[in-house]
């Protein structure tokens, strides 16, 4: 719904401002040139107000309360891709700002210095001339708004894309190397550079190597998930007794803490995860029973973490390489909630 109502909002906002150049400006130079032909004696202020076509102001408010209600709809019910947002926006704003430089500038400039428009304008309004010519020359709200954002979306598009893009960890799945709340930042590139929103990859730079912790869309959801790369292609992975086995390996497992020390519900375990080592949570009260799987090629086995309290490729399966978004490589602040102050203690390098 919200993905829709962003393409709508956009088409309705290429038409409205195109029509506001052809058809308005028409029917501002058709008003000019009757003014011209009668001689009419006009200041600047009056001229605008008898020349300018009234329905642009309409318009344009009818277009911002447009976007209005996709924000609205995007806050309500919190949906939408915002790499597609990105995307689209920057798209159209650069449309937008392209076609006016092309087109439709050279249009409004001809206006106001050919013909006998000009020679009314210079002559006739002779103390508002030059600020008359600027307004009449100047762009229309949208075109105004498309060029100067621009910029910005364009560089926010290529950085968030092809450098590396903020998450915030949303679930426990993996305490306790990440906890909820967590922002982190995302490498972009280091599984090679991906078109934003297809996700086709375009360059080839490296692979998921075991023990990544890794973004990606799993293949039940559209929403982005993270855990920790544990099987690669061709891997045998068997869990057994919360014990992890790769390719008949056991991956060593060595006891830290119980917590709480006087009646513990979960272990603190360091796992080395063939040469990768990090923490990982036991439940004590809770037992996930054993698995065993073979990866399938171009394909990845994501584990949790928190490995009694993680939704991974033990339920829904393994994610294909076309689902991979990045590998998360710091966190840069943690904030759980609102009703809490931000906090830069966590801040550093995901392990």
């Amino acid at each position: 719904m919200v993905n829709n109502l962003l393409l709508v909002v956009s088409a309705l906002t290429l038409i409205v401002w195109t029509v506001q150049e052809v058809r308005g400006r028409r029917q501002l130079n058709d008003a000019l040139s009757w003014c011209a032909d009668h001689k009419k004696e006009n200041n600047g202020e009056s001229l605008l107000t008898q020349a300018m076509p009234g329905w642009w102001n309409s318009t344009t408010m009818f277009i911002n309360l447009a976007w209005m209600a996709w924000f609205a709809s995007v806050v309500l019910v919190k949906d939408g891709d915002f790499a597609l947002v990105l995307v689209v926006i920057t798209a159209l704003a650069g449309l937008i700002a392209l076609l006016d430089r092309l087109f439709f500038a050279r249009r409004r400039t001809y206006l106001i210095t050919e013909g006998n428009i000009a020679v009314y304008l210079k002559y006739t309004v002779k103390a508002d001339y030059e600020n008359l010519k600027a307004q009449l020359s100047e762009q229309l709200p949208i075109a105004e708004n498309a060029k100067s954002f621009f910029p910005v979306l364009l560089v926010v598009l290529v950085l968030r894309s092809f450098v590396a893009e903020p998450f915030q960890i949303p679930s426990a799945s993996m305490v306790p190397s990440l906890e909820v709340g967590d922002y982190i930042l995302v490498n972009k590139f280091s599984y090679g550079l991906r078109l934003p929103v297809a996700g086709t990859k375009i360059l080839e730079v490296g692979e998921p190597e075991r023990g990544d912790v890794m973004v990606f869309f799993p293949p039940h959801d559209s929403r982005y998930f993270i855990k920790r790369v544990v099987g690669l292609p061709g891997d045998e992975i068997v869990y057994k007794d919360k014990a992890l086995f790769i390719n008949g390996k056991p991956m060593a497992q060595t006891l830290l803490a119980e917590v709480p020390p006087l009646n513990p519900r979960y272990e603190v375990i360091s796992e080395d995860l063939a040469g990768r080592e990090h923490l990982i949570h036991h439940e004590l009260r809770v037992d996930r029973g054993d698995f065993r799987e073979v990866v399938r090629p171009g394909h990845y086995f994501m584990m949790g973490d928190n490995r009694d309290n993680s939704s991974d490729s033990r339920i829904w399966g393994q994610v294909p390489e076309s689902n991979i978004v990045g590998k998360a490589f710091a966190i840069w602040m943690h904030w759980r909630s609102v009703s809490e102050l931000p906090s830069f203690d966590r801040v550093g390098t995901i392990r």
